[in-house]
């Protein structure tokens, strides 16, 4: 999701890298698993781990964990909060988030964002959002509990830019039409589509953005 905001105005003014200390610790007090609208945007590792880790497909997920909105102008799916208490419909009657051990990468990263630049990104602390007035300095690697984290990161990046050059194109040809067809393609290909639980993941993704690529661009084309 882009945010067109000053940088000085929401962090602390540092980017960092995965080894980097940063004073993001918390005592897992669960305001950020409420009211947090549709901000929580997965992607297709977060779908992947979910489904498998759950037992479950896309459309279980859609009866009542998840829901679709338009990003950037193109549908994607994020947490969805429950109607009753405004929370996230995965945390639990302790106020605990059910799915921590394979929680999506923005939980993850909160109260970290991502600065992305040169096809890359940098970490950076969101001062204001974190409701824990004394958090403990921690080091980012050990904070996202990745346990790939260098392919996590690549991965991360390759999404990123393959969605910002869609958008980009989507942007310059302006036809309704053709944003809801490569939406429902990405929809379909990234999330709906399984992929096998058995399989190395990031190998999986990448084939299926190669090959995402090149029909996304005939469409495009047409």
């Amino acid at each position: 999701m882009k945010r067109y905001v000053d940088m000085a105005d929401i962090s602390d003014g540092r980017y960092y890298s995965s080894g980097d200390m940063v004073k993001a610790g918390c005592s897992g007090c669960g305001s950020c698993c409420r009211g947090m609208g549709k901000s929580i945007i997965l992607d297709p590792l977060d779908i992947f781990r979910l489904v498998t880790r759950l037992g479950c497909t896309f459309e279980e997920l859609m009866k009542d964990k998840i829901e679709l909105n338009v990003v950037d102008g193109i549908i994607l799916p994020n947490l969805k909060m429950t109607e009753t208490s405004d929370c996230c419909a995965f945390l639990d009657g302790q106020n605990r988030c059910a799915v921590h051990d394979f929680r999506p990468g923005i939980c993850r990263l909160f109260p970290l964002g991502r600065y992305y630049e040169q096809e890359n990104f940098k970490y950076f602390l969101q001062v204001h959002e974190c409701k824990n007035s004394h958090p403990t300095k921690v080091k980012i690697r050990k904070w996202l509990e990745e346990p790939e984290l260098r392919r996590q990161e690549a991965y991360i990046c390759r999404w990123h830019y393959f969605l910002k050059d869609i958008q980009e194109r989507l942007d310059t040809k302006n036809d309704d039409g053709l944003r809801r067809q490569v939406s429902l393609y990405i929809l379909q290909k990234f999330y709906m589509e399984a992929f096998p639980a058995d399989g190395d993941f990031y190998e999986l993704f990448e084939a299926r953005a190669e090959e995402a690529e090149r029909v996304l661009h005939s469409i495009m084309m047409q």
